[in-house]
């Protein structure tokens, strides 16, 4: 990571903490990965040369652009996909200021709809980092979307247990997946697809 990406990176961070620190209503909290998280991401992205990656839940863009750094060093790119319209003039604002905006397809929408939209064996890797409650109903679709081989990655797996417990019951009782929980940043659950 180049020094002004990194620096960034560091702005972005401290912004989140200090923004979350001062709001109460949810939609404007920035609710960032942690950075050791965002080194995981990095490592995984990279070693699994994951190419076409999707993260749902774009927030200010700080985990995009871990991503993002990571996908070029491998050719690839990240769609990302955010519903709120604050938060797709934030990120947008620092995709253009990392020098990363063209390995970076922002869609402001709904992630079921993308879900739905997006063809068979799409990703390599998905990050998913968003509305909890809906990860049951997405599950179908993100099982759909990943290719044989491919990655899924779950934040706040520790630090919402409850919240995530019913979604991961699913992954983990589909055959076709093998899962771990990795205790980084608010806890990762991973989830890889079987090749055929």
């Amino acid at each position: 990571m180049d020094n002004g990406l990194e620096a960034l990176m560091a702005e972005l961070e401290q912004f989140g903490k200090d923004n979350d620190g001062s709001i109460t209503e949810r939609p404007r909290k920035m609710l960032n990965i942690t950075h050791d998280t965002g080194e995981f991401l990095a490592v995984l992205v990279r070693a699994t040369f994951a190419r076409r990656l999707l993260e749902i839940g774009t927030s200010n863009g700080y985990s995009t652009l871990w991503l993002a750094s990571a996908a070029r060093a491998v050719g690839g790119s990240v769609t990302t996909v955010e519903k709120s319209p604050y938060k797709i003039d934030l990120s947008a604002a620092n995709f253009a200021r990392s020098g990363l905006a063209s390995y970076i397809s922002q869609i402001h929408d709904d992630a079921g709809r993308v879900l739905d939209r997006s063809p068979d064996g799409a990703f390599d890797m998905i990050f998913l980092d968003s509305e909890r409650p809906e990860y049951p109903s997405w599950w179908p679709n993100l099982r759909r979307v990943l290719r044989p081989g491919g990655l899924l990655v779950v934040d706040n797996a520790t630090s919402h247990p409850v919240e995530i417990a019913p979604f991961m019951a699913l992954v983990k009782a589909d055959a076709e997946f093998v899962t771990g929980l990795v205790p980084v940043g608010n806890g990762e659950f991973l989830a890889v697809k079987a090749m055929k």
